[in-house]
């Protein structure tokens, strides 16, 4: 019997394949820090072992699954290769695992983790569906004949994939401790889209996917009138938003969704152009659709009294726009209150202006120390930076949360790819226990 161990097995990709591969039936189990992170629940729900990382982890007859953020230098992957045991690193192990179904890869630089789980639960409705999901989620549907998983661009990771689709939400410049610039993020791109082997499904709204060349049909979605899937007559309310989607200036359905803001009407485009693609009815789209209820930190929503927290992965000035976007539509006469925490120095003084303009669109800015990441330790600039071109702005710490409780009636945005989740249960702490 062969056991998998998952080296960093708390990573959301990580975390999602080793569920996958419990649901498929085998023998999973994996090591990381003792620190809490929300990608272990579904690992304990299963009973799956996580261990302190330790090189007597390792015994022959594994086969180890080594997590990206893990240089070679590792105990335990050091400890594998002298006693012969066999090391797969995360995205190679990925790109050979869904060669076996019909693969969906989605990727871009914002939208991956909403759109994957979106077209999982969609494509369920028509046929069994294993997905892997950003958030740290994963599923391996018996008899599985589908499979959709996000696909991140970092360090060229997707690069180990030939997917049968690929959805392409947008192309930004974003991972600046990698990337030089938008020109070689768009290579990347363009390298990931001469590997599909199907269609690529990309969104003409973004300028610089309408470069894309393929070896396969590329289909495109959008809000202009020139993509092959377009939306049009959208409407927003405080209960979601409704559109009409014509194929090549042809009507096709009517079309509503529990959700807000531009970007996921835009996502939902991408799953109905794939899935009219693949001859799901629309009947069969629109049930999955009114029945999804969202991914892990995307505009995850708490009610407390006559506050709301809602607790968003948004941590690139693009995300954040988006996230306050969605506030202002499903609670147009409420204060927006972003909390936010920047991830990694790098971004953070890559993008210094233009989160500063991004979180000026809410009504009142608290700001926490920037979180290091373990590709970084430290850099040049710290939180006051970013205080300091936001007018009124407040820089937040744990001992100081009761500073944001003068905001009553409002809805706090609590957004980043840190531990800004510590700010939130910390206020919820303060509102449950006291008259506030």
């Amino acid at each position: 019997m062969t056991v998998y161990h998952f080296t960093g097995i708390k990573g959301s990709g990580m975390s999602s394949l080793a569920q996958i591969l419990f649901d498929s039936g085998e023998t999973v189990q994996g090591s990381d820090i003792e620190t809490y992170f929300f990608t272990e629940d579904p690992l304990r729900k299963r009973n799956i072992t996580i261990l302190p990382f330790d090189e007597n982890n390792i015994q022959t007859g594994m086969i180890v699954i080594a997590g990206n953020a893990f240089t070679d230098e590792h105990p335990e992957l050091v400890k594998a290769r002298e006693i012969g045991v066999e090391v797969i690193r995360y995205h190679t192990f990925l790109g050979d695992y869904l060669e076996q179904y019909t693969s969906v890869a989605i990727t871009g630089a914002h939208g991956k983790t909403s759109t994957t789980g979106l077209m999982s639960h969609v494509l369920e409705g028509d046929k069994p569906t294993s997905f892997l999901i950003g958030d740290g989620t994963g599923g391996g549907a018996v008899g599985a004949q589908n499979f959709v998983m996000e696909a991140c661009e970092y360090r060229r990771h997707f690069l180990a994939y030939h997917p049968d689709y690929a959805v392409m939400t947008n192309i930004d410049f974003d991972h600046p401790d990698y990337y030089k610039d938008i020109d070689d993020v768009f290579d990347a791109f363009q390298s990931m889209a001469l590997q599909v082997k199907k269609a690529i499904i990309a969104c003409g709204d973004d300028e610089h996917l309408q470069k894309i060349q393929a070896n396969v049909p590329v289909v495109f979605y959008g809000l202009g009138s020139e993509n092959d899937f377009e939306a049009r007559n959208v409407e927003k309310t405080t209960e979601g938003s409704t559109f009409d989607v014509f194929v090549r200036n042809e009507f096709y359905s009517k079309f509503h969704i529990p959700m807000f803001g531009d970007h996921n009407v835009l996502n939902t485009l991408a799953v109905i152009s794939l899935c009219h693609y693949e001859g799901v009815p629309a009947e069969t789209i629109q049930a999955r659709l009114s029945t999804y209820d969202g991914v892990k930190r995307r505009f995850t929503e708490t009610a407390i009294g006559a506050r709301t927290l809602i607790d968003d992965y948004a941590h690139h000035p693009t995300e954040i726009r988006a996230t306050i976007q969605s506030a202002r539509q499903k609670y147009p006469d409420r204060e927006v209150v972003a909390i936010f925490q920047p991830h990694t120095f790098t971004r953070t003084q890559a993008f210094l202006q233009d989160f500063a303009d991004s979180l000026s669109e809410a009504d009142s800015v608290y700001l926490c120390d920037i979180f290091s990441s373990a590709r970084e330790k430290s850099g040049a600039l710290s939180i006051q930076d970013l205080v300091d071109l936001i007018e009124g702005s407040n820089l937040l710490k744990l001992e100081n949360i009761p500073s944001i409780v003068e905001h009553k009636d409002s809805v706090f945005l609590f957004m980043g790819a840190g531990d800004v989740h510590k700010f939130q249960e910390a206020f919820e702490v303060l509102l449950l226990e006291g008259n506030v």
